[in-house]
C-alpha cells in the first residue's frame, strides 16, 4: 500500500455507562466510523486516505476524528458531517472550521 496523503483516526473509545468522562461510543462513533468507511470506498480514496480506529484522543465531547498530517481535530460530529470533511478537507485540502474543536481543547 502506498503512503497515504491523509490519515483519519476515529475515536471508538468505550467506557462503561455512568463514567464521568463519557466516551465516543456513547456519543455515536459507530455511525461516524461506518460512514467514513463507506464514503471513502464509494469515492475510491483507499490508498490516498487511511482510516484507523483509535482509543481516546483526549477530549470527551465526541465523537472525535483526527486528521493528519495537518493535526486537525473535529468533534461532536454527526454522520452527516462525514461527507463535508471528506469533500472539503480530505479532497479539497481545506479544514472545516465549523466542525473543529476549540483551540482551547486541541
Amino acid at each position: 500500500m502506498p503512503k497515504p496523503e491523509k490519515h483519519v483516526f476515529v475515536c471508538v473509545q468505550n467506557r462503561g455507562p455512568g463514567h464521568p468522562r463519557g466516551s465516543c461510543t456513547q456519543s455515536g462513533c459507530g455511525a461516524i466510523w461506518d460512514e467514513f468507511a463507506f464514503a471513502l470506498q464509494q469515492r475510491n480514496l483507499h490508498g490516498k486516505v487511511a482510516l484507523t480506529n483509535s482509543g481516546c484522543l483526549g477530549p470527551c465531547n465526541g465523537p472525535h476524528v483526527l486528521v493528519y498530517p495537518e493535526g486537525v481535530m473535529y468533534g461532536a460530529l454527526t454522520k452527516d458531517d462525514v461527507a463535508t470533511i471528506i469533500d472539503e478537507h480530505l479532497i479539497g485540502g481545506t479544514p472545516v472550521e465549523r466542525l473543529r474543536v476549540s483551540e482551547l481543547i486541541w
